[in-house]
């Protein structure tokens, strides 16, 4: 498994919704790969953190709040 596919996967990967042959794949993946170690800690942070939000304060998340996150995330992996 590479970076990419593991960024891909990382949503799937949190949730316990991968099969065992690809979490394994994940999981071998980040044993050798501090970027992806990293990546996967703050991705885990942001949904702990904004995560428990009522669905209707995520909607009203101005458009380049949205943004500003998502650059972020893609900032960091890279």
């Amino acid at each position: 498994m590479n970076c990419d596919e593991l960024v891909e996967l990382v949503t799937a990967y949190l949730d316990g919704a991968l099969s065992q042959e690809d979490e394994r794949r994940v999981t071998e993946h980040l044993a050798g790969c501090e970027g992806c170690t990293t990546y996967v800690a703050q991705f885990r942070t942001t949904v702990g953190n904004l995560g428990h939000l009522p669905a209707d304060q995520v909607e009203e998340l101005p458009e380049h709040a949205r943004d500003s996150l998502l650059a972020a995330f893609r900032r960091k992996h890279v």
